[in-house]
């Protein structure tokens, strides 16, 4: 019996780009949670039978439309305030990715594009550290980078 390989906390990072167009990454600091949704919008259509219209109909699917949101949540660290807040005020987007850095060679290792900060949120609590949570759309779907070979 094999054992599922699996990765840890440190090894699935949200990372946004310092300078637009760099290419350089840096994690957002203080971030305990983060979780990329990948959903498909579908649409419907009620398919009658055509032999015997009495029976019902089959209903068929199709992909309308596909998005990647992330939610993330944590404590508000000072390292990433001011990044995050100029990201919110301006409604622009920023290249961002998700980092698989536990992909086999081949596989997608990470999930880049431009990604608008939809809301962003904190709560400051007497005797407890502030914390912040994040709603993060992308702006289209997110290019997959494979692993490369080791």
């Amino acid at each position: 019996m094999a054992r599922a390989s699996t990765a840890n906390f440190h090894e699935m990072v949200l990372e946004v780009e310092t300078t637009p167009g760099s290419g350089v990454y840096a994690k957002l600091c203080g971030l305990t949670s983060r979780g990329p949704s990948r959903s498909h919008n579908m649409q419907t259509s009620e398919v009658p039978d055509c032999d015997d219209e009495s029976l019902p109909a089959a209903v068929e699917r199709a992909v309308q439309s596909s998005e990647v949101t992330i939610s993330a949540s944590g404590v508000w660290a000072a390292q990433s305030h001011q990044t995050m807040l100029d990201w919110w005020y301006s409604g622009q987007t920023k290249n961002i990715r998700i980092g698989h850095l536990k992909a086999d060679p081949g596989d997608t290792e990470y999930e880049t594009g431009p990604a608008y900060l939809v809301s962003l949120n904190n709560t400051a609590e007497r005797g407890q550290k502030v914390t912040a949570e994040l709603d993060i759309q992308f702006d289209g779907l997110p290019t997959r980078t494979a692993a490369a070979s080791s």
